[in-house]
């Protein structure tokens, strides 16, 4: 059962004794059967002011949490969640405080908004309270006023922005990871919605560039280097798979807005990025056609939920103002966006300069996938260890001569899928910059540079085995040719928290080391 009204949380037959925050008083709240859909009156006497409590039995063992104000008199315990197979919610807790507010904790997620939507579906003439928020977010907790109406406009936009991302699958592989990915038919992908690509189906194979090897090479896996095929599952031919994405993951994005986006300030033009620190190689001052790169994979640890840890390749076009194009690939650790530290395979685009337009992975319409073995946003096993076995993933980004596409290649040889021309306006034609290395976000939560790592979390000083890499570094020309890099150039926003360093021999051609700890003695 659900309930609506301003003190009733009985919501289970086995919860039968439920005290609020008012004294002495009795108060009506109507339980909903949400299997027949009938209301029920029920009468209640509360007591103990300032005070909620529950006895109940759960199925599962639960967490409880406290908080005490002194300014709101207000003494708050919060309980995990679970829903059983009927659908009837057990909510957690509600106090007022002696503001008139009602405190929930945004940490508990999606269970919690639904008690929203019950309460507020039921009873729409319940009186309008203000909800505060809050994020679990360490000393510096954030708190946002949200009011019903809008809390309940969210669970709205979030339900029909899943049923876009996740279409229906054929076939469902769970991960040993938790990630659960589903088989889409080809045809039915995201990047299928978009008005110019309705109706189609991805196109054939381009031609590759000249002078590039499909032979494998040392140290780099091919399409076996996700944690989701070590199930032993795989998808059918004519479909894809897609990792689902869950009411949680869009939950944990800093603003709804903001999910499965990129924010401003994450290419490097100058030493103030809006917190965003690189170490990178770049080339420009000409026109580039693709790019190509070996890219060493580790699991940098991220200091907190806001913050991320990447390295990747970026082909730019426009200047660095509104009209910014990118095409992006590479490996990140965003707790954020997954949820997990595990570190991921993705993609980004944006015409924008990360305004509207772009979306990380198969969030959006954009990126038009190829393979059925190679699960975009999946996360990477195995990783490279400290003075242990060092693990690669190759990666080329180049636009298709004939038909403009830019095309993503894993390994060698194993085509990934698209970015379609239209998408573009500077890089309808070609690229003016690629840069190839490392970021991180500094948020100083605790008022310090983040501890936050980039790449292995070592400098670059330490070279192979205890630094990350990127090597075998190559641009394809206008002739559709993979050449050498001409001028590279090295540059890291603080070298005392990231450094880069780098080098050319007949082994690995253009590389460079780079990454660091964060923060540090010299990186206070």
């Amino acid at each position: 059962m659900a309930i609506s009204g301003s003190c009733c949380l009985d919501t289970t037959t086995t919860a039968r004794n439920q005290r609020c925050s008012r004294k002495n008083q009795n108060c009506s709240c109507r339980l909903l059967d949400l299997r027949t859909g009938q209301a029920q009156q029920r009468q209640q006497e509360v007591a103990h002011p300032q005070q909620c409590s529950r006895q109940r039995d759960l199925q599962t063992t639960s967490t409880t949490t406290s908080t005490e104000s002194s300014d709101s008199g207000l003494e708050t315990k919060t309980q995990k969640l679970n829903f059983s197979n009927e659908g009837v919610a057990e909510c957690s807790p509600f106090c007022h405080a002696s503001n008139g507010s009602i405190i929930i904790n945004k940490g508990k997620i999606s269970p919690v908004f639904l008690c929203f939507l019950l309460l507020f579906l039921i009873s729409p003439s319940s009186p309008i309270f203000t909800f505060v928020v809050s994020s679990e977010t360490g000393n510096n907790g954030t708190h946002q006023i949200l009011h019903p109406g809008e809390e309940l406009q969210k669970l709205k936009s979030i339900r029909e922005r899943l049923n876009k991302i996740n279409k229906p699958p054929v076939k469902t592989i769970q991960s040993p990871d938790g990630d659960v990915i589903d088989c889409v038919p080809s045809h039915q992908q995201p990047a299928f919605d978009h008005p110019q690509l309705k109706g189609q189906k991805p196109l054939d194979p381009p031609e590759r560039p000249e002078g590039h090897s499909q032979a494998s090479t040392a140290g780099s896996a091919e399409e076996n280097f996700q944690a989701w095929r070590l199930s032993g599952e795989s998808c059918p031919e004519g479909t894809i798979p897609i990792r689902r994405t869950s009411e949680e993951d869009m939950l944990r994005a800093s603003s709804f807005r903001s999910f499965g986006k990129k924010l401003k300030g994450h290419v490097r033009r100058d030493t103030n990025s809006n917190g965003h620190e690189h170490a990178v190689g770049y080339v420009s001052g000409d026109q580039y056609y693709g790019a190509k790169a070996s890219i060493n994979v580790w699991a940098p640890s991220v200091a907190n939920q806001y913050e991320f840890s990447l390295s990747q390749m970026w082909v730019i076009s426009g200047s660095f103002g509104d009209d910014l194009n990118t095409i992006e690939a590479g490996w990140q650790v965003s707790p954020e966006l997954y949820g997990d530290n595990y570190p991921r395979f993705f993609t980004y685009w944006t015409t924008d300069a990360y305004q509207a337009t772009g979306c990380y992975n198969l969030l959006c319409s954009g990126f038009v996938q190829t393979n059925s073995r190679i699960a975009i946003g999946a996360a990477i096993s195995p990783t490279s260890s400290y003075t242990g076995g060092q693990f690669d993933i190759s990666l080329l980004i180049w636009k298709d001569p004939k038909h403009g596409n830019w095309w993503l290649e894993f390994g060698s040889g194993v085509l990934v899928g698209y970015w379609p021309s239209f998408l573009f306006t500077h890089l309808r034609e070609h690229a003016t910059m690629v840069q190839f290395g490392g970021e991180t976000v500094n948020s100083r939560a605790s008022g310090f540079h983040t501890a936050t790592q980039m790449g292995s979390g070592h400098f670059a000083g330490e070279g192979f085995g205890k630094a990350s890499y990127f090597r075998n570094l190559q641009v394809v020309d206008w002739d559709n040719n993979l050449i050498p890099l001409s001028n590279l150039k090295l540059l890291a926003d603080h070298p005392n928290c990231y450094d880069i360093q780098g080098g050319i021999n007949t082994v690995w051609g253009n590389y460079f080391y780079y990454g660091g700890p964060g923060r540090n003695i010299r990186c206070p």
